[in-house]
């Protein structure tokens, strides 16, 4: 595979905002009937005129010096010039760094680990634009016609722009996740709502033209559509063919990026100073009251919680870089609950992986007293760690209800019948002669065994008890730890 240079184009939509950036009309747009929340302003009428929303500037200016950028202390408008259904005025109010105009941030940098490595991402610009409209495909992309909703049109974006610094689809989406960290922790965005958070990938290999990937919605999807583009430029160029300037768009369903037009140039925009808004000076007083109020950032709060919670660099970083409502329930939970390891463990590895395989969004159906009411059930000895973890946990999660209703339901707990669990123990080693001679062989080989005991007893067993006395029928020394 060729060598590859990644740059990213994040637009992330100011959603804590109560109107649009240009106009009085609701920002709430979604789930309302197309065309219903707009206004001569974002319908581009003739004569309407643009009123700047100052709340988006301060906005921008906060996560300008998170990123420690450069704050441009007078930000002026500019039309970007494009034709397409969803613009209705023809042109996009946003900004540039020439021509007279000038964006709210110029540099700054994001760092990030993949693979246990530091990776430092420079930032191009950071500026403010308005967000187009939606166009809507009735019958999927065979349809006849389309449709146009304007509700969206005006909404306020920050636009990201990073240097092509990333070399792989995997430090693309460690970005990304730890950009979508920071907006959440400065409370400037919710991501989690449909088109909050949207990236364009600018890729080329080496040998090969720039390309850009539009329509990339999810983080997930950032990493696959970077992978089957890099392939795909890489293939081309081997296989002596060119690699043509251009913008592609990626279809999730079918995993492809598709053709879509030549790329254009930015002269080709026809940029132009926005007539119709001053420019915004930033004055000392409002940057200084922005420092004051900066609040505690992914980093510090990743620093704060090894410290306060003793927890491993790793368990603190997917808390916190994974999504903020995961680490705010972390630490709700951790007022309840005091082992802080099993409890940070439980989220990171069991509550990520059912959340992901149950399809539920982050946050439904769990509450902070109910992780910590489990772990203590755990803790007593009332139910087991695996039927906490596999059984509890995926139920309280499906159903909204509390542990104490599930364990009763499905009529969990431990047995503690020591004579019953050496009875199975000793039936399961009598019927299973090779994988008792594979254990004696080799200790790991005992997990077989293990499992077959807690098959028998339905799960309500210590694994530990079962494995020390399936090693003392075996006359094996005893091979066990924590469980964390």
């Amino acid at each position: 595979m060729r060598k590859a240079k990644i740059g990213l184009e994040v637009h992330i939509q100011l959603t804590k905002l109560k109107t649009k950036l240009f106009c009085s009309c609701p920002s709430d747009y979604r789930d309302k009937p197309p065309n219903t929340v707009v206004c001569p302003v974002c319908l581009g009428l003739p004569g309407a005129l643009p009123k700047l929303n100052e709340e988006a500037v301060k906005m921008a200016l906060t996560l300008c010096l998170s990123l420690n950028g450069k704050v441009s202390r007078k930000v002026v408008f500019a039309r970007k010039h494009y034709f397409y259904p969803d613009l209705p005025k023809g042109y996009q109010i946003t900004q540039f760094t020439s021509l007279g105009s000038s964006p709210v941030c110029q540099g700054g940098q994001l760092v990030m680990r993949v693979d246990g490595r530091e990776k430092v991402v420079r930032i191009r610009r950071l500026q403010l634009e308005e967000d187009p409209g939606r166009i809507v495909w009735p019958r999927g992309k065979a349809s006849e016609y389309v449709l146009v909703d304007y509700n969206r049109s005006g909404i306020a974006l920050i636009e990201l722009v990073t240097e092509p610094d990333m070399e792989t689809p995997e430090e693309a989406r460690a970005f990304v996740e730890k950009l979508r960290s920071l907006v959440e922790h400065l409370g400037i965005c919710d991501c989690e709502l449909e088109g909050a958070m949207r990236v364009d990938a600018n890729v080329s290999v080496e040998g090969g033209e720039r390309v850009e990937i539009k329509n990339i919605g999810s983080i997930k999807d950032v990493e696959k559509a970077l992978k089957f583009e890099i392939t795909r430029q890489s293939t081309l160029l081997d296989q002596g063919g060119r690699v043509e300037r251009e913008t592609r768009h990626w279809d999730a369903e079918r995993r492809v990026t598709v053709g879509a037009r030549s790329k254009e140039l930015e002269e080709e925009y026809r940029y132009m100073p926005e007539p119709n808004i001053p420019p915004y000076l930033i004055e000392e007083g409002l940057l200084e009251q922005a420092k004051r109020e900066l609040p505690e950032l992914p980093d510090q709060r990743i620093k704060r919680m090894i410290k306060e919670y003793s927890l491993s660099e790793y368990l603190a970083s997917v808390l916190v870089i994974r999504d903020k409502r995961l680490a705010d329930l972390f630490e709700e939970a951790a007022k309840l609950y005091t082992n802080y390891k099993r409890l940070a463990s439980l989220l990171v590895v069991d509550y990520l992986r059912w959340v992901e395989e149950l399809g539920l969004p982050l946050g439904k159906c769990v509450k902070p007293e109910w992780l910590a009411e489990l772990l203590s059930y755990v803790d007593r000895g009332k139910i087991t760690l695996e039927q906490a973890r596999e059984t509890v946990l995926p139920s309280m999660l499906r159903e909204c209800k509390e542990p104490s209703r599930v364990i009763e339901e499905k009529g969990l707990g431990v047995v503690r019948d020591v004579d019953k669990i050496l009875s199975i123990v000793r039936k399961v080693l009598r019927e299973n002669p090779k994988a008792v001679e594979d254990a004696k062989k080799n200790p790991k080989a005992i997990n077989f065994l293990v499992g077959q005991v807690m098959k028998a007893l339905r799960g309500k067993a210590d694994p530990r008890t079962v494995r020390q006395m399936i090693e003392s029928e075996l006359g094996m020394s005893a091979r066990h730890g924590s469980d964390g």
